[in-house]
């Protein structure tokens, strides 16, 4: 797919971050694009971007407010974009929409856990159980589903469980491979790509704990949670209030978001530019790149403190 002037795209997670800015790109390019959230406010600021510049006429931009863990929402998005976008097919399926949380089997409830990995692994298995008989239809068609470099790396730090994201992040990774497989065999015509970010410059941080919480406020065991990640990088919390703590966490995802070392407008870009050369295997950022060489080199020690050091000190990283 050289271009995407004319097609129909869907993008899950359409209200912020990566998914707004693949929206922006594709539709100054010329693209239809029908978008998920489960904020209306996040994707009418995104519709609203995208229609900043004069839209070519008859260039469709729909929102859908969906929760991607739960098939029916997905399936009333399939049925309001055929009627809204007037269509039978689509042409691109971005499965893009995750959050965080979850980390620790021991300190996270179960339910805690099972939503990050409903929605970080179940929205892309859902995503394209519901959307590929439409991109079946269409004469040429990419999916393109969102991991991370903890597709490849099961860790943030030494400090912090992160078994929820990193579970989900493994399991897309492992289904989109196998699909190159069986949409060659049985939709030749439909390819796939797995994209796999390093620390991109988004509000997964304050957006995951909205989700799971309904604030950006930490509840009883996130506070003890920070307190253990703080002591496991060295740092005192004996005197810290839960006010300090608080505020070091609302820090965090403000650092995330603003002092990434790729933001969200160039992972975009990266994307959309190895869809179009057909890359199956999309890194995206140095540091993605940087850690990918490093896990392959020396897999034995990729859990070490020493090379997760070694990774902050080459990257600048500060997610841990």
């Amino acid at each position: 797919m050289k271009d995407f002037a004319g097609k129909i795209a869907v993008i899950t997670g359409g209200g912020t971050g990566m998914g707004r800015e693949l929206a922006r790109q594709l539709v100054a390019e010329g693209c239809n694009v029908a978008m998920c959230d489960v904020s209306a406010e996040a994707m009418a600021e995104t519709k609203r971007l995208c229609e900043v510049e004069k839209l070519p006429q008859g260039l469709r931009i729909t929102t859908h407010v969906a929760d991607v863990s739960i098939e029916d929402h997905y399936k009333r998005f399939r049925d309001e974009l055929i009627e809204q976008q007037a269509t039978d097919k689509i042409h691109l399926l971005f499965n893009n929409a995750g959050i965080g949380g979850g980390g620790s089997l021991f300190s996270n409830t179960r339910e805690q856990w099972e939503r990050t990995f409903n929605i970080c692994w179940g929205g892309v298995y859902l995503g394209v159980r519901t959307f590929l008989p439409l991109l079946v239809k269409a004469d040429e068609a990419h999916i393109v589903n969102t991991s991370s470099v903890n597709g490849f790396w099961a860790s943030v730090g030494m400090g912090v469980s992160h078994t929820a994201y990193s579970a989900a992040k493994f399991a897309v990774k492992g289904f989109t491979e196998a699909m190159i497989n069986d949409l060659r065999l049985n939709a030749p015509h439909v390819k796939c790509s797995v994209v796999m970010p390093g620390h991109i410059g988004t509000s997964i941080v304050s957006n995951s704990r909205k989700v799971q919480n309904g604030s950006d406020q930490l509840n009883a065991d996130e506070l003890k949670q920070a307190r253990q990640r703080l002591q496991g990088q060295g740092i005192d919390v004996a005197k810290m209030s839960d006010a300090d703590i608080q505020q070091l966490a609302l820090d965090r995802a403000r650092i995330f978001h603003d002092e990434a070392p790729t933001s969200a407008a160039a992972a975009a870009s990266i994307i959309l530019d190895g869809v179009k050369a057909e890359r199956w295997r999309i890194l995206v950022g140095d540091d993605a790149h940087l850690l990918d060489e490093c896990v392959r080199k020396t897999p034995e020690q990729a859990y070490t403190p020493e090379f997760y050091q070694n990774i902050v000190a080459a990257t600048g990283w500060k997610v841990g």
